[in-house]
């Protein structure tokens, strides 16, 4: 019994479970559908909201890819404008390029067809001159070698005229850069040879009684032989050598003041930069007077009166100048009697002839303060204090510089050259003189065409007067240059040489 009911109760409470667990499944369903529906309303709902928002992302990225695309189309459509440009003129350069080779074509047929005409006619001239030589070997009756001799002396004679006006035409810059290089020579020349010259031309020698003298020449750290250079402008040099003190200047008379005041120093005893000052100035004014004093005798004994006394002082320091070891103010005196007895024999004016001859070098005077050669500060100077034309034209054409325009200026230029050139006057024996002379005429001699050559003014100008039937004036030109060429190689002289070669057709008329 108890069993049983056990097992009903078990029963019972299984039917119980059951019913239970069937309601509790039944309201899970329920509430499952229930979280399904939900959850699908919900999906529902967020994929609407997905679909929204990707369209409108989506609308978005549509907007910016179509601005992207209108600017690239825009792009696209500038290049392409670009493109149709560049086309265009390439097709204008295309069209330009094809008329230059049809241009370029027909210009290569035209040279052709020259080239070919040329031919021909190089050939029909080569055959004519050919049948011309025959001709003229039959009228002449020259052989093959004697007409080529002719034509290679024709050639040469044509060499030497082309020569002769390559010389010509570059002439004038020859001469516009010798004066540059010339003065590059004269600088090397005076650095490297100058000191045997300038020892016997700038340099004065005085003798001391004692070797104490110099000490007090120099004075006390050294102010007495400053002061003197101050006041003389010369270089005292005091050395080692017993018994001597050396004054050295370019200016003669400025060396030769020097000198005096020196000896009156030392001879008064009493040195010092007031004395020296004193002494020197003292010395100034007695060369001053020595100077007008040696100009006026000068110019009496030459028979030159009335002279400006500024001339005269200039004549007087010319006594201190030499030239080629002459003196310049006894040169001119001489070159003044010598214009005079010309001009006498000729029949002028002989005072205006002696006043050109002693007046012709007083530029020499003044060349070291005033630039240009002493023809042309000879001639300034001359104008600047009242002179005759005739007078200031030869003192600037006394060499040749100018085309003479007055008698007078012939004369003094023949007078300076045989004051110049004569044997004795710048201490040069005659046997060496005339042997130069000699030289100089044989070498212009052995030139073909010349006719006659003079030596003149001291062996300074040789004058050649040449065939004008066998030399033209460009062969001319050449001889004088291969002349001077020939002097310079086998002769050695002093200065320059100048060469004139002279040709000249003289054609005479007589009516009788």
């Amino acid at each position: 019994m108890p069993i049983f009911e056990v097992g009903i109760g078990l029963a019972l409470g299984s039917v119980i479970g059951f019913f239970f667990d069937r309601i509790r499944m039944g309201s899970a369903y329920r509430t499952r559908d229930d979280l399904i529906k939900d959850a699908e309303r919900e999906a529902e709902n967020l994929r609407k909201e997905s679909e929204l928002t990707a369209k409108e992302e989506l609308l978005k990225r549509r907007e910016e890819i179509e601005s992207e695309l209108d600017r690239v189309r825009d792009k696209l459509r500038q290049q392409e404008r670009e493109i149709d440009k560049r086309e265009t003129r390439l097709d204008d350069q295309g069209e330009s390029l094809k008329k230059r080779e049809r241009m370029l074509e027909q210009m290569q047929n035209r040279i052709a067809e020259r080239s070919k005409f040329i031919e021909k006619r190089e050939q029909e001239l080569e055959k004519i001159v050919e049948e011309e030589q025959e001709k003229l070997y039959t009228i002449s009756g020259l052989s093959k070698e004697d007409a080529t001799q002719r034509l290679l002396s024709r050639l040469d004679k044509q060499l030497k005229s082309e020569t002769g006006s390559l010389i010509l035409k570059h002439q004038q810059q020859l001469k516009q850069d010798s004066e540059k290089l010339a003065r590059e020579i004269i600088g090397m020349a005076v650095q490297r040879y100058a000191s045997d010259h300038t020892s016997e031309t700038t340099v004065s020698t005085i003798d001391i009684p004692s070797d104490e003298i110099k000490g007090r020449i120099i004075g006390r750290e050294g102010r007495n032989i400053r002061a003197f250079e101050k006041e003389t402008g010369v270089d005292v040099i005091v050395d080692d050598t017993p018994g001597v003190v050396v004054v050295s200047a370019f200016d003669t008379v400025r060396r030769e003041i020097a000198k005096n005041a020196l000896l009156k120093l030392i001879q008064d005893g009493r040195i010092h930069p007031a004395r020296i000052e004193e002494i020197v100035s003292e010395t100034k004014s007695e060369m001053d007077e020595r100077i007008i004093d040696l100009g006026t005798c000068a110019a009496e004994e030459a028979g030159v009166p009335n002279l400006h006394p500024k001339l005269l002082a200039l004549m007087g320091r010319l006594h201190f100048r030499v030239s080629y070891s002459q003196n310049v103010l006894q040169h001119s005196i001489e070159v003044a009697y010598l214009t005079g007895m010309m001009a006498e024999q000729l029949g002028l004016d002989v005072e205006v002839a002696r006043r050109c001859g002693f007046c012709h070098d007083i530029g020499k005077a003044a060349d070291h303060e005033m630039e240009g050669g002493h023809p042309a500060i000879g001639a300034e100077l001359l104008k600047r204090y009242g002179e005759g034309e005739e007078v200031v034209h030869a003192a600037a054409g006394h060499h040749d510089d100018i085309r003479p325009e007055y008698i007078y200026t012939v004369l003094t230029a023949a007078a300076d050259a045989c004051s110049a050139s004569r044997p004795g006057s710048r201490r040069e024996t005659l046997e060496k003189y005339i042997k130069r002379l000699e030289e100089l005429e044989a070498i212009a001699c052995g030139f073909p065409g010349v006719n006659e050559v003079y030596a003149v003014q001291a062996g300074r100008e040789v004058r050649v007067i040449v065939d004008p039937k066998r030399i033209n004036d460009r062969e001319a030109a050449k001889m004088s240059r291969d002349i001077a060429s020939t002097i310079e190689e086998n002769m050695t002289y002093p200065g320059e040489v100048k060469v004139v070669v002279m040709r000249e057709i003289r054609s005479i008329g007589m009516a009788r």
